[in-house]
Parts: structure tokens; C-alpha cells; sequence
């Protein structure tokens, strides 16, 4: 894929927005960035993380009780660290500060329970075209997506409910990388869509139905196709 950003970002849903802004803003320590509105009764809070957005996803209705997808944890990098701080949110959400370099993380990474690693594998080294740096962990940029085997892990991840739903990878084609992924054996999660003048997206799956993001972004690629 063409990176038009070099780190992945992240989207989390919740009901209980005042504790995940404290949580997130002064425990994490995460700068808040932007307030956007992004559909009925759902405004996006976003805020920087080494180059990635974490995109605090606040719902106006109760979201639906589904059971949490496979992405399981969120690893920042922060420099000064010498050991690794383990947090908790409010909903359950893991997140662990890592000293710079740790494991070989520079920016962030995604933990990412699955069910089957050799699918898990053609999909993001071959559908996706991220570079596997060891096994069962791909490079996006300066980012990282690190599998672990987890017979737990859902086979069909829903977009909808509380807690780590997608990720989001900046690309300067949303339609040709979308039409790639599918021709390389990915699966549809939405067509493309052009949001206003802000960006458009797309949506593909992995092997157990978690999903991704491809957003091509006027603020990193100028104006958006007609």
C-alpha cells in the first residue's frame, strides 16, 4: 500500500465520556487534538499519539452488547520510561506504556488476538502488503499489528459495541487500495464513501471479521476525487 501517514490509528466506542477523557487524556497523558461530529449522536474526540490519532469514539444511544473484537491491546511508546506501565479504562480496555524501542516500538502497537496465524499472515503480508518483521507481527509505517494466537478470538468482530473496534491506515488512494486488498483476497467491509470534504473511506476485514479502516484524508492528500 502507498502510506499517506506513516502510523496506523485506532478507534475505541463508549458510552461513559467524561471518565474516558480523564482517563485517556490525563492518565495516558494523550493530548486532545480535534472534536468531530461523525453520524447521529456520535462525535469523534481525537487525540495524538506519536504520529497515530486515538479516536475516542463518544455514542449519544447505548451501544450494542456485543462481545469485543480481537484487538486486545494498545502499546505506546514514551520516552523517559524504564518499565512498563499497565492501565486499565473504564470499559475494559487495555493500554500499556512501553519504553521507547521496547520490542521494536517506536510509535505504537496493536495486540491482536486470532484464531488462525497462516491466514492471519496472507492477509496482512500478502492482502495488505505490510512487511511481517517477525513472526506473527507486521509493520505498517512506524506502527505495529503483533497476532498471538487466541482460540477465544472472534470469528465475525462486530464494528458496533464498546471498546477497541477498528484501526485506520492513511493511504493516498482509498479506491485503489480498497479494489487491491479485495483482489489480493481481502474481504469487503464497506465500499468506499466520500465524507463531505474531510476524507473517504473504506472498510476491509480480516480472516475473523476484524475491521479496518482505509481512509484517504484531504488534510494529507489534498482535495478529495469528484
Amino acid at each position: 500500500m502507498k502510506l499517506a501517514k506513516n502510523h496506523i490509528d485506532i478507534g475505541i466506542n463508549t458510552n461513559r465520556t467524561e471518565e474516558q477523557l480523564a482517563f485517556w487524556q490525563t492518565d495516558v497523558g494523550l493530548p486532545f487534538e480535534e472534536l468531530l461530529a461523525v453520524g447521529p449522536g456520535l462525535r469523534q474526540h481525537r487525540h495524538g499519539m506519536n504520529g497515530s490519532v486515538f479516536k475516542l469514539n463518544s455514542a449519544r444511544d447505548p451501544l450494542p452488547d456485543n462481545p469485543p473484537a480481537g484487538y486486545r491491546e494498545l502499546r505506546i511508546a514514551r520516552r523517559g520510561l524504564d518499565a512498563l506501565v499497565h492501565l486499565v479504562d473504564v470499559d475494559g480496555n487495555r493500554v500499556t506504556l512501553v519504553p521507547s524501542g521496547y520490542e521494536g516500538i517506536e510509535g505504537i502497537a496493536v495486540r491482536l488476538a486470532v484464531r488462525d496465524p497462516d491466514a492471519h499472515r496472507r492477509f496482512y503480508a500478502e492482502a495488505l502488503e505490510l512487511e511481517e518483521v517477525r513472526p506473527g507481527v507486521f509493520r505498517c509505517g512506524d506502527s505495529l499489528l503483533v497476532c498471538e494466537v487466541d482460540p477465544a478470538a472472534p470469528a465475525d468482530a462486530s464494528r458496533q459495541g464498546i471498546g477497541y473496534r477498528y484501526i485506520t491506515i492513511q493511504v493516498w488512494d482509498c479506491d485503489a487500495e480498497h479494489d487491491g486488498i479485495l483482489a489480493r483476497g481481502g474481504r469487503e467491509g464497506m465500499a468506499p464513501v466520500t465524507l463531505g470534504t474531510t476524507a473517504r473511506i473504506s472498510f476491509v476485514r480480516d480472516p475473523d471479521g476484524n475491521w479496518i479502516e482505509i481512509s484517504q484524508r484531504a488534510t494529507l492528500t489534498g482535495a478529495l476525487p469528484g
